[in-house]
């Protein structure tokens, strides 16, 4: 368990409260962070906060602004920002219920884990949202404040504990038109969706994310560790560094060749049957 709640409060449904616990439910343990170095000095680059024709300014000088033109700000002191911060709300209060995958995915932003604090009495109060949730096949929303900000947030159950996401609200989420309105027109050929449709099918299977790695990470820590080591970098093979980016000219030659390529063992197998059987047969006989 992380050494640091999130966010401590409660959850409340109708005159139901229960003391919980948020903690991060990612991590950027697998990323590496890059930093900018001055080559000749192996110094790190440190950057300064300047103002045009002034020059270098003290944090104390530099205030907050919003543009409402060019090279113009209205200046919010920190007071008067600090003076519409909401106060942490110590309560999430579930105040409707949406259908799994209802919600459009664009909106979710960022999980945590949920889990109960107190006495028994609080963990069976928990046990029992989730496992009604779950009945229900239904996800939670409300509303929380932490750090000065307010989210929405969508609760739904996840193993013995819960999952809260907070979500984005409808203005922060850009029209899809505006992009894809920018797609020409393509004519469908009936065949080449079947074999597409082929594929699809044959590489469908149950999501697991342990099967995906980075491979980017894992050669930038290969690259560093060698370099750490010996002080170069031995040179890459250009047939793998390489990666394809030729544009496929006969669409439909492809998606047969694939498929094609994926049932290569199947009529071996077939035969090898068949064979069997028949030679099955023929011993019988004898």
């Amino acid at each position: 368990m992380p050494a640091r709640a999130y966010w401590k409060g409660y959850l409340r449904l109708s005159l139901v409260t229960i003391g919980v616990e948020l903690y991060s439910a990612t991590t950027l343990a697998s990323s590496l962070s890059l930093h900018q170095i001055h080559k000749p000095t192996g110094k790190r680059i440190r950057y300064q906060k300047i103002a045009p024709g002034v020059g270098p300014v003290d944090t104390d000088d530099i205030v907050k602004g919003y543009a409402t033109g060019k090279d113009e700000y209205v200046i919010l002191d920190p007071d008067e920002i600090d003076d519409i911060k909401l106060e942490t709300r110590r309560t999430i209060e579930l105040v409707q219920f949406v259908e799994y995958g209802e919600i459009d995915p664009r909106y979710f932003e960022k999980p945590y884990y949920v889990i109960p604090v107190g006495d028994e009495v609080a963990a069976q109060g928990f046990a029992v949202i989730r496992e009604a949730l779950r009945k229900a096949k239904r996800v939670a929303l409300g509303q929380m404040a932490v750090r000065g900000r307010d989210y929405i947030v969508a609760i739904k159950p996840c193993g013995e504990g819960l999952l809260l996401e907070t979500l984005r609200y409808a203005e922060e989420i850009r029209e899809s038109d505006q992009v894809f309105d920018l797609i020409p027109d393509a004519k469908l050929d009936k065949e080449m969706l079947e074999l597409a449709g082929e594929l699809i099918d044959r590489k469908t299977a149950p999501f697991e994310a342990e099967k995906f790695k980075s491979e980017y990470t894992n050669a930038l820590r290969d690259l560093i560790e060698e370099k750490r080591k010996t002080g170069t970098v031995s040179d890459v093979d250009e047939g793998q560094a390489r990666q394809s980016g030729g544009q496929v000219i006969d669409l439909m030659e492809a998606l047969k060749k694939s498929v094609a390529k994926g049932s290569k063992k199947t009529p071996s197998k077939s035969k090898s049957a068949s064979k069997s059987k028949s030679s099955g047969g023929r011993k019988k006989a004898g």
